[in-house]
């Protein structure tokens, strides 16, 4: 069974942990901090009777761990198979590109989706990690909190991550970069 290393329970991970959990293929632990909101029912894998609890306790379950930690060092991410992020901001993204032998980076804001990997040309890292530090919604900046406004692109990349880590296990052809916008 591969060892994945999930950073984030969020919009991304927390839809990612299921479908990944589903295959049995993986024994998976994810790293977060944070604990159920209101506000991340819209939008997050959780649901009313997990709001205060944290975050990996509700992921956790059979082949998945919850560390209710935030990763914050290369040492952290040393002996998993895959480590993939699913946080919402660079620094930790930066610490994976140069901490992780492969991995795995799972983005999206607003209307769009990227997913990046190990396998993406070194010239183009400084381009991916450009921007200010700080926390990101999967809904973008001008997302007005309502079901009406809602994109889903989160749960788009937590499918296209999911198939690309399957794929990568299988020994199969898988992108390096790739962008998608709706």
């Amino acid at each position: 069974m591969k060892k994945i290393m999930i950073i984030g329970a969020g919009g991304i991970g927390s839809h990612l942990v299921p479908i990944l959990n589903r295959t049995g293929c993986y024994e998976i632990e994810v790293w977060d901090a944070d604990r159920v909101e209101e506000k991340n029912l819209l939008t997050q894998n959780f649901t009313e009777k997990e709001v205060g609890r944290f975050k990996t306790d509700s992921i956790a379950g059979k082949n998945v761990i919850g560390k209710r930690f935030n990763v914050r060092t290369d040492k952290q991410m040393q002996g998993y198979d895959l480590v993939v992020c699913c946080a919402d901001n660079l620094g930790i993204r930066r610490t994976l590109y140069r901490g992780a032998p492969n991995w795995l980076d799972l983005r999206a804001q607003g209307r769009n989706g990227i997913l990046i990997s190990y396998k993406t040309p070194k010239s183009m890292m400084t381009e991916v990690l450009k921007g200010p530090d700080g926390s990101f919604s999967c809904q973008g900046t001008e997302w007005d909190g309502k079901s009406e406004s809602l994109n889903l692109i989160h749960t788009v990349v937590a499918g296209l991550g999911a198939q690309w880590i399957h794929k990568h296990f299988n020994g199969e052809e898988v992108k390096d970069y790739f962008m998608i916008n709706f």
